[in-house]
């Protein structure tokens, strides 16, 4: 029949699901659900995220200890054995098989710091002042001593490129306390081994994904590329984007669910408020010049600074990889170690002694380590290899028992073998902290529902203040 009623636009998706009996529809919905783009919804949350704004606030499972996070990311993997975890045995066994190599004691001297007493090696002198709000673990573990499984397992909790970060996962779960940046931030001067894929989303909706800082380049007025609207002013622009997301919504009312659209509508709200306040907060020059010189110069000590800045606005997550590539990877050379300590060694500890002047300490979980340790036996003359059955992190803050050791390697550094703590194990207790139940923080996609722990984690109650 003909009649006079106008012809309204219909999508792709919509001319599938008319066309054929629907069977186009069939085949788009399998693509979808394969790459990500149709997930279906969350299940058990902190809060729903179904709502206007996907980055809001949202109440978590129970009371947080902490509140934000920052991740000091030693990328290539620093030796535990010549860091946190002394082994006198190793001396006495110096020169003698082990598996796969010699024994190889540590060049470095070891001391007894704080009150608590707790070793650490001549490489952190500046760090070794903080040890009383430290809790070293010395008895982590892992599925593999290869870096790009080991990166992808200890950031997002799977050894394959195909789950969302654990940042992300924080940022789903509670949203974000400042509406004009980011709620997930990733330093990196370039590009640790596999890159992006470390600070994924994944299969959570995009506006969740990390959005990555090359640090090494620190103009507040270019940091974040194409930031800033040359041509048109703040009102002009904001009628510009009104607009823009009028039409965005008008075209989401037809469709059944799309997150690249919801992304884009929040991303486009985010880049609009971000021009106004993330210059400022990426501005370090904006810090007295106490501030600058208790930090140190260098890529690695502007990283902490922002890092603080950034969490002190708010931001949930910070993540700052040390370098580009994976320079703790002392396979030639121990001594190595000395040159990524040196540059690493007051500006993290001025990072922890700032946020505890500034009374943030307390509500900001901080996080220092690898993808895995290097082994206690030596690779060609003086170096180290890959090493993932017995390893150290530490954290600070953040509801963290400070002026602690957790968990213990055997004699010659080789298996973590009290309080065995996996990956898996780390990230439900850093969840906990933060005020999520490791187990309900889940996403339906594909089928079944995921979940940064997988099937596993055991909490470390026994770390938590």
């Amino acid at each position: 029949m003909m009649h006079d009623a106008p012809l309204l636009p219909i999508s792709r998706r919509q001319m599938l699901a008319t066309s054929g009996a629907g069977f186009g529809m069939l085949g788009l919905a399998s693509v979808l659900d394969q790459n990500s783009v149709h997930a279906a919804a969350p299940v058990a949350p902190a809060v729903s995220v179904a709502t206007a704004n996907p980055l809001a606030a949202k109440a978590p499972h129970h009371t947080p200890k902490a509140k934000r996070v920052i991740f000091l990311f030693m990328n290539g993997g620093p030796s535990h054995v010549d860091t946190f975890d002394p082994k006198p045995e190793l001396a006495k066994q110096a020169g003698k098989k082990g598996p796969g190599g010699k024994w190889m004691p540590t060049p470095f001297k070891f001391s007894n710091q704080g009150q608590s007493g707790i070793p650490v090696s001549d490489l952190y002198p500046h760090v070794s002042t903080c040890i009383d709000d430290i809790c070293v673990i010395r008895s982590m573990y892992t599925s593999t001593p290869n870096h790009e499984p080991g990166l992808f397992m200890m950031n997002s909790g799977v050894q394959q490129p195909i789950r969302p970060a654990m940042g992300s996962w924080l940022n789903y779960g509670l949203g974000t306390e400042n509406q004009n940046l980011p709620g997930f931030v990733v330093l990196c001067p370039g590009k640790p081994v596999v890159g992006p894929a470390l600070w994924s989303n994944s299969f959570l909706p995009g506006i969740y994904q990390g959005t990555h800082i090359n640090n090494s380049k620190l103009d507040p007025k270019k940091v974040i590329g194409n930031l800033s609207n040359q041509n048109l002013g703040r009102n002009s622009q904001r009628r510009l984007l009104n607009l823009m997301q009028k039409l965005n919504r008008e075209h989401l009312k037809n469709r059944d669910s799309d997150n690249q659209l919801d992304a884009r509508i929040a991303s486009l709200e985010m880049a609009y408020r971000m021009q106004f306040e993330a210059q400022e907060a990426f501005d370090i020059g904006r810090e007295t010049k106490t501030t600058r010189t208790a930090y140190g110069s260098g890529q690695f000590a502007d990283g902490c600074l922002i890092a603080r800045r950034l969490v002190e606005r708010g931001v949930r997550m910070v993540q700052l990889f040390y370098g580009s590539g994976q320079p703790w990877d002392a396979h030639g050379n121990i001594m190595d170690h000395r040159r990524d300590a040196g540059k690493s060694d007051q500006p993290i500890a001025a990072l922890l002694k700032d946020l505890k002047s500034r009374g943030l300490l307390e509500e900001t979980l901080v996080i220092w380590g690898g993808e895995f340790g290097r082994t206690p036996t030596a690779q060609g003359a003086r170096g180290r290899n890959h090493h993932a059955t017995g390893f150290s992190i530490w954290l600070a803050g953040g509801g963290v028992k400070g002026g602690m050791i957790y968990g213990q390697t055997d004699e010659m550094g080789m298996h973590a073998v009290e309080n065995r703590t996996s990956v898996h194990d780390l990230h439900a207790t850093i969840l906990h902290l933060a005020g999520i139940d490791h187990e309900r923080l889940t996403y339906r996609y594909s089928g079944r529902d995921f979940r940064l722990t997988d099937v596993h984690g055991e909490i470390a109650h026994k770390i938590i203040a």
